[in-house]
């Protein structure tokens, strides 16, 4: 079976690769996950952040955003020492934040996941790569929301970050043409 290169032979990768990576995206919770994740992911590779997943799970309340937006600075230096997280301090406040300014986007556009979507009419950018060279780390897109995300107070959304979250999400479908989950999404 063909896959995307970038998955490698690592079990975790293959599984995320196999069953939810570029799979469209739509519980506004699923779509919180993402953005911590990859907020997180700034500087490092994704498959850490992979093997952290279900430690920030646990600490991240199963990334209710509600929840997340409440969080206060003792909270937060509970969660610079959990050695089960990336423990940066700048992307720990930035994810208390953009759970608050998520909180805002679903209050002004019904879902998180209305004005997301919404960006591209409500339908998956479907790209045509033959190999993994030819994917951009970012787009017109990604910067696009990224520049949108952070007029509203966002942080750690630059448009690569934005980018990979699209894929991720599925709003962009970016597994290669050979891959057998390229015509799945």
């Amino acid at each position: 079976m063909k896959r995307c290169s970038w998955c490698e032979n690592d079990e975790l990768y293959i599984k995320y690769h196999d069953e939810e990576w570029g799979v469209p995206v739509h519980d506004d919770n699923k779509h919180f996950e993402f953005l911590v994740l990859e907020s997180a992911q700034a500087g490092l590779s994704w498959i850490t952040i992979l093997r952290k997943r279900d430690n920030y799970r646990k600490a991240y309340d199963n990334f209710d955003p509600v929840k997340v937006a409440k969080y206060d600075e003792e909270k937060i230096n509970e969660l610079i020492n959990n050695p089960g997280i990336i423990r940066n301090r700048r992307k720990i406040e930035a994810s208390v934040n953009n759970a608050q300014r998520f909180l805002e986007i679903q209050k002004e556009f019904g879902s998180f996941n209305n004005y997301l979507w919404g960006f591209i009419n409500n339908e998956t950018i479907k790209n045509e790569w033959d190999n993994i060279s030819q994917v951009p780390a970012n787009t017109d897109l990604s910067s696009k929301i990224s520049k949108d995300l952070k007029k509203r107070g966002f942080r750690f959304v630059g448009s690569t970050i934005i980018y990979s979250y699209l894929q991720a999400a599925g709003l962009v479908n970016d597994h290669i043409k050979d891959c057998f989950r390229y015509n799945d999404i």
